[in-house]
């Protein structure tokens, strides 16, 4: 016995293994497209006689005859397969016409193979159409007891119109299918252009045409796959949006369980992932998918249709790789290589059947030759028959005295009396020179490529005349476009607490409810010894700057900073935001509204400096330096100058400074800035533009506050010392800030405890410049205002 090493041995016996998976499972021969299931599955019907024009039979009795002569695997896996071939939501053209519960695209499997019911469709006839004449080879069954095709004579691009998936060992196929007319006109098209590229075919092949329709993008990774073998196809679900308040799904990608897709919307709507569906329906029928999403806000429908796209398989990639059995080896192929190959095998096969159909042919003439010889010699052969003692007698006299072949005298001998007729013999001259013209035709076939082309032609045109459809699948020729997270995420207002030691947190504006004046407020919670610094009303969407206590200033998208509930703590700047060691955010403004703009930075020790925007607008990540800032100085107002204004300080020795904002003169990054009034030992405690019409809200911190109009105010050269703003007392406080307010415009006050009130300016009266004010919010003894914010 011969003994070999073991690595050896595994490595021959997993590569045999790996071939026979290769070749007679997984993979499809590139010629008639079919697996060794399928094809044994549909040769099957075709002997038991279940063509397109009798009755169905039982489905359990096809498989029976199935793998009893041909598959000796499981009746399950031949059942799947077969019903599959059934699915016209899985194959773009079904081959086999099933009567009976064959599976839905809601992910329902087939019934039991004894309840349905199954025949050939004419399509898969048109792949067994010609097997009798000799054009594919036969090879033994799993038993040797019977012979069964290697391929079928196939008419139908099958591997192009219909695709195929299957895992090898160590390899796998993904293909897609494609529009019958399309891959019909490529072919006619590579007929006539045998050296055709594969751009020429792209003229007639718009890309896969999916059995469910759907939109796919016609992009440079859609092309490649045609040029490569492989690649992605971008698909996407098809939508209505035209019903108010409702958004109609009127088809899936490719091979997404529309059960499963409800599910998955559902599951994103109830994690809050999306937010504006309030209900979801299906109303699908056999006319088609109808699935309805009720939403909330039709405003908010262009962010719900992209957020369904996003977050759910409404949109999704479809890898291929055009992986086939060419010659039983396996080859990855581009467009043209299956265009021209899929003629060269038809080619082929017009060509062996043209030389069995002339073999057919030439023994009939021979036969008919023989009986004109004896029509001509009807006396002589009737002479000769009837003085032969038996037929064997007889048949050696008519080969030997009228030099007739053995088949022409047997011929001879079974003729009937009425084909001594003159009409008949009339049929048989006729026939004979018919059989004489269509052998020559079909010599011209057999030696003439450009024949046999012609003969293609007028067959494939058949074809796509019975089979071809319109494309269900709609074509974009672009690429598909990318959303970034604003196309996602909802634009929503928010507020923006910062507090004294520099935590941040994003909360929605819809957590603080309006309240009367002197109410006690809500919890905006702080962590312990730490107090609300500012508050800043801003949309989703909306890009924060953050100055820091170094004089830099760092850039974000809202939605960047986690959301949280008013009662949750806020995070460290550093978790959104590139800062260094020691450093922290003193202060947050939105965006600018144009480049052209002008900021206005106001320090805690009343420096202020102008400089433009457009020195802000290319920075890194990494953030820049935007002011010079002595010891113990911080950044606490910024603001966005579009025109000339007037600009508000006010201090914490209850004095305001107005004065125009050309006082002040533009300077770059580095500098520090002049002078904005003269405070005397105070600190600037907010800044901010004001015209004639706005109001300016004084707040304490025992929660006392008033209107004033900005006309009140006398308008000074920079670096006066300002006007009063309001009497300060003992039941008043000290001054905690001043903001411009508006009619019914709302305002948003935390205390140093964390409690919040959100109130009306139309509550809060307009008194002039040295009264105490109102209670705003009823502030406990060991409480007191910290920040106020216009929302």
């Amino acid at each position: 016995m011969l003994l070999r090493p073991i690595e050896e041995e595994i490595k021959t016996s997993y590569l045999d293994y790996a071939m026979s998976v290769i070749v007679s499972r997984a993979i499809p021969d590139f010629r008639d497209g079919l697996k060794p299931v399928q094809r044994r599955i549909i040769y099957s019907m075709y002997e038991l006689g279940v063509t397109h024009d009798k009755p169905y039979k039982k489905s359990a009795r096809i498989i029976g005859e199935t793998m009893g002569k041909y598959h000796p695997h499981g009746d399950s896996s031949i059942y799947e397969a077969l019903a599959r071939m059934a699915q016209d939501f899985s194959l773009r053209y079904t081959l086999i016409d099933g009567q009976g519960n064959f599976g839905s695209i809601d992910g329902d499997a087939p019934a039991a193979m004894r309840y349905t019911e199954a025949r050939l469709g004419k399509m898969a006839e048109e792949m067994v159409r010609d097997i009798e004449k000799e054009t594919v080879p036969f090879s033994p069954n799993f038993d040797g007891s019977l012979d069964e095709p290697v391929y079928f004579p196939s008419r139908i691009p099958q591997l192009l119109i219909n695709g195929t998936s299957g895992i090898a060992v160590g390899m796998a196929t993904n293909m897609v299918p494609h529009n019958l007319s399309e891959i019909s006109d490529a072919i006619m098209y590579g007929i006539d252009h045998p050296d055709c590229s594969v751009e020429d075919l792209l003229k007639f092949v718009q890309g896969p045409d999916f059995p469910g329709g759907g939109m796919i993008y016609r992009n440079s990774d859609l092309l490649n796959i045609y040029r490569t073998g492989h690649g992605k196809v971008f698909c996407q679900g098809e939508i209505d949006d035209e019903e108010k308040k409702k958004i109609i799904i009127k088809t899936l990608p490719y091979g997404v369980n529309k059960a499963l897709y409800i599910q998955n919307v559902a599951e994103q709507v109830k994690n809050g992932i999306i937010s504006n569906i309030s209900d979801i329906r299906d109303e699908s029928d056999r006319n088609g998918i109808r699935v309805v999403i009720k939403i909330k806000n039709d405003d908010s429908k262009g962010l719900t249709i992209n957020q369904l796209y996003e977050h759910t398989p409404l949109e999704t990639t479809i890898g291929v790789n055009n992986l086939v059995l060419l010659n039983n080896e396996p080859k990855v192929m581009t467009l043209d290589e299956m265009i021209l190959g899929f003629i060269d095998f038809r080619l082929e096969i017009i060509r062996k059947r043209s030389v069995f159909e002339v073999n057919k042919l030439m023994d009939r003439e021979h036969i008919l030759s023989g009986l004109v010889i004896a029509l001509e010699n009807i006396d002589r052969v009737i002479k000769i028959i009837r003085s032969s003692d038996n037929a064997d007698m007889a048949k050696t006299s008519l080969m030997d005295q009228l030099s007739l072949s053995e088949k022409q005298a047997l011929a001879i001998l079974d003729m009937r009396l009425q084909r001594l007729t003159g009409l008949e013999i009339k049929k048989i001259n006729d026939e004979l020179i018919s059989i004489k013209e269509n052998i020559e035709r079909l010599n011209e076939i057999i030696n003439n490529e450009s024949k046999r082309r012609d003969v293609l032609k007028q067959e494939t045109l058949e074809i796509k005349k019975q089979f071809g459809d319109v494309r269900r699948t709609k074509v974009l020729n672009r690429d598909i476009n990318a959303r970034n997270d604003e196309d996602i995420i909802p634009n929503e207002e928010s507020i923006m607490i910062l507090s004294e030691n520099g935590l941040l947190k994003r909360v929605s504006s819809e957590e603080y409810n309006v309240q009367k004046r002197g109410g006690k407020g809500t919890i905006t919670a702080t962590r312990k010894e730490d107090t609300v610094r500012s508050i800043l009303s801003c949309m989703s969407h909306d890009m924060i700057y953050f100055f820091t206590n170094t004089g830099r200033v760092l850039r974000t998208k809202a939605y960047t900073i986690e959301k949280k509930s008013r009662t949750s703590l806020g995070s460290v700047g550093g978790t959104f935001l590139k800062m260094n060691e020691n450093e922290k955010i003193k202060q947050i403004m939105k965006s600018p509204a144009s480049p052209k703009n002008f900021l206005i930075i106001i320090t805690k020790k009343g420096f202020i400096k102008r400089t433009p925007v457009k020195e802000i607008l290319d920075m890194r990540e990494s953030g820049l330096k935007i002011i010079k800032l002595d010891d113990q100085d911080e950044v606490v107002s910024v603001m966005d100058l579009e025109k000339p204004s007037k600009i508000f300080v006010a201090a914490s020795n209850n004095k305001a400074a107005v004065f125009l904002s050309d006082e002040v003169s533009s300077t770059g990054r580095a500098s520090r800035g002049v002078k904005s009034m003269r405070l005397n030992g105070a600190e600037v405690i907010n800044s901010f533009l004001v015209d004639d019409n706005d109001t300016v809200m004084s707040i304490t911190e025992n929660g006392l506050g008033k209107r004033t109009k900005i006309t009140d105010f006398s308008i000074h050269h920079r670096g006066s010392s300002g006007n009063l703003i309001f009497k300060e007392s003992e039941r008043t406080g000290s001054l905690v800030t001043a903001l411009p307010v508006g009619d019914s415009q709302e305002v948003l006050i935390v205390t140093r405890n964390n409690k919040t009130i959100r109130l009306n300016s139309d509550e809060i009266k307009i008194q002039s410049r040295v009264t105490s004010g109102v209670k705003l919010i009823n502030v406990d003894d060991d409480d007191l205002v910290v920040a106020a914010s216009v929302l």
